[in-house]
């Protein structure tokens, strides 16, 4: 029994389909089944009941899953008391995100650092990605996490992941039985988007710019939440990234595919030329191998 098998049995009975939790844990959805099978010969019981659909849990992974989530808790923890113990780092960290990246979970990596390093201070802020790299150029963030690619200038970045944008109707809209979306289907509908701060809103307006789209932002907000209940209302559809679809609260709503064409979302962090050495340390855990399917990141060199 392996940390990373528990780690791929963690996140399939949180995601419920193999395909989610081998993209959230950065592994072949072939290597994630045969890890999960494996597990379950030692075990000489299966965890999952799998349909064509979703998986669940069995009783027995019902009665094992605590147990892999405690001991990927105990073995995190335990790297971090002998970082903390051979490592010393004090001052500050001035980090900021755009609410809901999916790819990675701030809050859990601010956690992971502040168990390793905690006598710095951190300072936590949350806006939209446009205003979060103007922060960073002006040295007032060490580090943000951000859904844009625009005007990042010199800053250090490092790309988290990608994925695609799709758009997001109430049942009954007549794009929620559509297989895929034209452009020309988009033209005079009522939108309901973020505010131009936010990266998302920037490449929508671009993309349909691009493509020759009229669309009539009716409803401007600044939280998914708030985004997801005025689509339930019927105020309007919205394009938003793949992973919001997949939240709890977007239940009921359908996701439609957008053209091929359509850009996809990326997520970076980036970091200033006089950023705090703590920069650094927080990216190196972003990028550690730990057992919690943290995302890998490729560094992207900007000029």
């Amino acid at each position: 029994m392996e940390l990373r098998q528990l780690e791929y049995v963690v996140t399939l009975a949180d995601e419920g389909q193999f395909t989610r939790a081998a993209a959230v844990c950065q592994v072949s959805q072939s290597g994630l089944s045969a890890a999960i099978r494996s597990l379950e010969e030692e075990l000489s019981s299966p965890l999952f009941a799998r349909t064509t659909r979703r998986v669940s849990l069995t009783d027995a992974g019902r009665a094992f899953l605590p147990f892999a989530r405690q001991t990927l808790a105990q073995a995190s923890a335990a790297r971090d008391a002998v970082v903390r113990a051979t490592q010393s780092l004090s001052g500050r960290l001035r980090v900021g995100a755009e609410q809901c990246l999916g790819l990675v979970d701030v809050p859990a990596l601010l956690e992971r650092f502040h168990r390793r390093y905690p006598l710095v201070e951190i300072q936590f802020t949350q806006a939209g990605s446009h205003d979060l790299v103007d922060q960073v150029h002006a040295g007032l963030l060490d580090v943000a996490f951000v859904a844009t690619t625009e005007h990042l200038g010199a800053v250090s970045s490092v790309e988290i992941g990608r994925g695609p944008i799709v758009a997001l109707v109430p049942q009954g809209h007549p794009l929620a039985s559509r297989a895929g979306i034209r452009w020309r289907d988009l033209t005079g509908l009522e939108f309901i988007d973020f505010r131009e701060s936010w990266g998302v809103r920037s490449l929508n307006d671009a993309t349909c710019r691009a493509q020759g789209v009229r669309r009539r932002v009716g409803c401007t907000v600044d939280d998914v939440h708030t985004l997801l209940d005025l689509i339930h209302r019927g105020l309007g559809i919205a394009l938003v990234p793949r992973h919001v679809a997949d939240k709890p609260q977007a239940g009921g709503l359908v996701a439609v595919p957008l053209p091929s064409a359509f850009p996809s979302w990326v997520v970076s962090a980036i970091t200033g030329m006089h950023a705090e050495p703590s920069a650094s340390r927080l990216l190196e855990i972003l990028d550690s191998d730990e057992p919690a399917c943290s995302t890998s990141v490729v560094a992207v060199p900007r000029g």
